[in-house]
């Protein structure tokens, strides 16, 4: 699929863009990776930890100083690029609650010169990263990665059809930067006598890095343009996580922070009329129109067929069938 194709990250230094470099350095003979990020030091580190493993090649991996925010520096760095995979945000709730703008200059103006850039360099593809906190958002970070996301749908009406826009939609990921579990840890490891947990109710779904990844690469296959990808993972309660993490320690309930919500949704009960289920995946399809093309989403790229869910039926963290118990939760920490 992506064998001599030249692959764009943006934030590329993150933890997704780590994982997701090493996985296609490993599966795939790539012409050209190219990590756009804002930070040198970051960059620094990563092609030193890169040189390290087996699949690196310092004739394929480049590396971009730039921001999303720079339209001359995104159009240079996407020449001769194929695909684009667009995870650079702003993402910390409560940081984004306290500077709007900042978070709106990079989750909403710079998606929109991705998409600008990516038009004007004939890119075939480009799969931008989304957030549960995007459905139903109650907090400035998941209201631009919404408005980040009917750009990128609607992208494909302005590119004529020559690239093809998509998103994939996910909850929590397993320790990530920011992430609940390496915060845990970090108490753990400096003997905290409790674990401060916001609400006793709280719920999450959970995704480890890897299946984050492989999610990406396979919607790369499916994409038509236009889709929200969502996959079918499992939820967790806080409460079972900081079991899991620590036993024999007492919870404290502090409150619900700026921007929480008590469960995440990913696919809106007022999406439902858009939304298809397919074996271990939804898609959310585009409320407009495309003129290029067919508009007919219930089978994919990949020959998959879907049906239409429900009418105003849910995928919530809190109405997920599947609930991870103390010793599952204990395996998929591992795994990150």
């Amino acid at each position: 699929m992506l064998n001599g194709k030249s692959v764009l990250i943006t934030g590329g230094t993150g933890s997704f863009g780590h994982r997701y470099a090493l996985t296609l350095l490993e599966r795939y003979s790539l012409k050209r990776l190219v990590i756009f990020s804002r930070d040198e030091l970051k960059q620094y580190d990563m092609e030193m930890k890169f040189k390290q493993y087996q699949s690196y090649d310092s004739n394929i991996m480049r590396f971009f100083i730039g921001d999303v925010r720079d339209m001359i520096r995104l159009k240079e760095a996407m020449r001769d690029i194929d695909v684009v995979i667009h995870a650079a945000a702003l993402k910390q709730v409560p940081a984004a609650e306290y500077n709007p703008m900042e978070c709106i200059k990079t989750n909403i103006h710079g998606a929109e010169n991705i998409i600008q850039a990516a038009i004007a360099n004939n890119v075939e593809k480009v799969i931008a990263l989304s957030t549960d906190k995007a459905a139903n958002p109650i907090n400035l970070y998941g209201a631009t990665k919404l408005a980040s996301d009917k750009l990128f749908v609607a992208a494909n009406n302005m590119s004529g059809g020559r690239t093809k826009f998509s998103v994939v939609r996910y909850g929590n990921v397993v320790g990530s930067r920011g992430s609940v579990v390496p915060f845990f840890e970090k108490l753990i490891r400096e003997g905290k006598k409790q674990l401060p947990i916001t609400h006793e109710d709280m719920t999450r779904f959970w995704i480890t890095l890897q299946e984050g990844v492989d999610f990406v690469l396979k919607n790369m296959e499916r994409m038509q343009g236009g889709e929200i990808f969502v996959p079918k993972i499992p939820s967790v309660r806080i409460v079972d996580l900081a079991k899991a993490m620590a036993p024999n320690l007492p919870i404290k309930i502090i409150g619900i922070r700026p921007g929480e919500k008590l469960h995440e949704i990913m696919c809106p009960s007022d999406d439902s009329h858009l939304t298809i289920e397919f074996e271990d995946h939804f898609v959310i399809t585009p409320s407009i129109l495309f003129f290029s093309r067919e508009n007919d989403f219930t089978s994919n790229s990949l020959g998959e067929a879907g049906k239409v869910v429900a009418q105003r039926s849910e995928y919530s963290s809190d109405n997920n069938p599947h609930f991870l118990n103390i010793d599952e939760i204990r395996e998929y920490n591992e795994k990150q």
